[in-house]
């Protein structure tokens, strides 16, 4: 224990000698965490809409004015010419046209066929889904408002309206918010964890101390110890300052044990840093274990369910995804943190994950080569 108590000392006072990596550690996360939140984010608001009326009847302007009271809509403009429209829409300018035909109001008071076109900018095709649903949504509700009376109807003759309820249950309020925070904070203590335990043993190559340590009568776990426990000690700080930032600006509810989500956090860690450690010992220069390192980040995070719910992916990128140890954190910490799971309900993953901590740190102290 004194062995790996002294190399823990070094560790510490090379970490807080690095004036440029101190902010990095600590300044940069948090300021991610901040603007990420709000940035990464696949709601729908200000939508820009061009209205094309050429019918200006009381029916028109009265769907006109719900897009205007509606704050995921932007009215750029009510013009008469479908080309202007199309112009603006050509150039980006606008989201979706809405074009009302002369004619359209008289139908619906006549209650014949009444039609509305859509045209949407479909380059971003998930994009253009979500916009022709919230246009579709807002129409259809004043279709319901004038067709109020085709309903199911009794032996009385009287009108028997149809009433569904429902309820969003662990985000009532359907923010986006919620569900990206757990995921962000994730994200960046796997940045801290797998990027500088990557650059740490290789670190001692370059500037050629690794040759004092190995004429020393260290064992490798211990020095693989003691490389590993302050980034471990820096993931938690970095995960108690997210769940305070998400607990009192964000105002996140966190349902399950704060605990629960620190053990998980452990086992994630001890995986992550052995990742790194393992490429550390594979790599001569921190610039080709910084690389490999950013190879497999972009892996674990476009697949880890940050941003595409992992449900949706093919199913060769469900099976890849057993062994991507970000898709496992996120999962639990949003049960936890959103549902209040217990210990019982992530018990499957967190074996998987702690497995997984097992084999990659075998793998980093049976890859360190003591050689002077």
């Amino acid at each position: 224990m004194r062995t790996i108590k002294y190399i823990l000392q070094k560790e510490f006072l090379q970490i807080f000698r690095n004036k440029s990596m101190l902010p990095i550690i600590f300044a940069m996360p948090i300021i991610q965490l901040c603007v990420l939140v709000f940035a990464a984010t696949f709601e729908m608001k200000n939508t820009n809409v061009y209205v094309v009326d050429r019918d200006l009847s009381s029916h028109s302007r009265q769907i006109i004015s719900k897009f205007y009271g509606s704050p995921f809509f932007t009215v750029k403009d009510v013009d008469f010419s479908i080309k202007n429209a199309e112009d603006e829409l050509s150039k980006d300018n606008v989201d979706a046209i809405l074009y009302f035909e002369n004619g359209f109001g008289k139908a619906v008071d006549k209650k014949e066929h009444a039609s509305v076109q859509v045209l949407v900018n479909a380059i971003d095709a998930s994009a253009a889904g979500l916009y022709n649903a919230y246009i579709l949504s807002v129409i259809q509700d004043y279709n319901l408002q004038v067709n109020s009376k085709i309903q199911s109807v009794d032996k009385n003759n009287t009108v028997l309206q149809v009433k569904n309820t429902y309820s969003y249950l662990f985000n009532a309020e359907m923010k986006y918010i919620p569900y990206m925070l757990p995921g962000i904070l994730v994200l960046l203590i796997t940045v801290i964890g797998l990027f500088l335990s990557a650059m740490n043993v290789v670190r001692e190559k370059e500037i050629g101390t690794i040759e004092q340590i190995n004429v020393t009568p260290i064992k490798r776990y211990q020095f693989l110890i003691g490389k590993l426990i302050p980034f471990l000690l820096i993931g938690f700080f970095e995960l108690g300052v997210g769940l305070i930032i998400a607990a009192f600006v964000f105002k996140i509810p966190i349902l399950g044990s704060v605990w629960l989500i620190y053990l998980v956090a452990f086992i994630y860690l001890l995986t992550i840093l052995g990742i790194g450690l393992f490429i550390s010992t594979q790599t001569d220069t921190q610039q080709q274990a910084m690389f490999i390192a950013w190879f497999f980040m972009i892996i674990f995070v476009l697949m880890g369910g940050l941003f595409t719910p992992t449900e949706s992916m093919p199913e060769w990128g469900q099976k890849m995804n057993l062994l991507n140890p970000v898709a496992y954190f996120i999962k639990i910490i949003r049960m936890i943190m959103l549902k209040g799971s217990g210990f019982m309900d992530i018990l499957k993953d967190l074996s998987i994950l702690a497995l997984y901590s097992l084999v990659m740190l075998s793998f980093a102290v049976n890859r360190y080569r003591k050689v002077a």
